[in-house]
């Protein structure tokens, strides 16, 4: 949720009573993510047609660097139309970072499509889908590094033959 709802976040913060609350902490990649998800139903002060749940994620993230740790924190809200348990909410909103991570990030910095300069109509849609096309072959040949995968299709014919499962 972002301050562009005319007052929603601010009512969101203002009267957010704690029902529930899920914690996760992961370790890896050098550093430790601590989220706690918190649900509460709204009862704000605005008529939000359809607003079932508050959610807020507190995230504390430290990055181990040479010599000391790096702590950065920050607040997210979201809200739902339905309601469901704190756990659930937690893994919903992971999922949906793991989509953004696999392919929205892949396909920006990996394959450079906010560089592209296609602006052609029907184009955008042609290059998205091989885009798209590519990262499914990589998967399917088991790379888990899609820049890896990538450099590893450039090195002739005969290698986008074997991505391919051609003669």
């Amino acid at each position: 949720m972002k301050d562009n709802q005319s007052g929603l976040l601010k009512d969101v913060e203002a009267n957010f009573q704690l029902e529930q609350t899920d914690l996760q902490i992961n370790k890896g990649h050098g550093r430790i993510e601590k989220r706690t998800v918190s649900i509460c139903k709204y009862q704000g002060q605005r008529d939000w047609p359809g607003l079932e749940t508050i959610i807020r994620v507190e995230s504390e993230r430290q990055i181990i660097k040479q010599n000391f740790i790096e702590v950065a924190t920050e607040t997210r809200y979201y809200i739902a139309s339905f309601t469901a348990t704190a756990g659930a909410f937690a893994q919903k909103i992971r999922s949906y970072w793991d989509v953004e991570n696999k392919v929205h990030y892949v396909r920006d910095v990996t394959q450079g499509e906010d560089h592209s300069r296609i602006r052609t109509h029907g184009l955008v849609q042609i290059f998205a889908i091989a885009r798209n096309l590519a990262l499914n072959l990589y998967r399917s040949h088991d790379f888990k590094n899609m820049a890896q995968a990538q450099r590893f299709a450039c090195f002739g014919l005969s290698t986008l033959k074997q991505l391919f499962r051609m003669k």
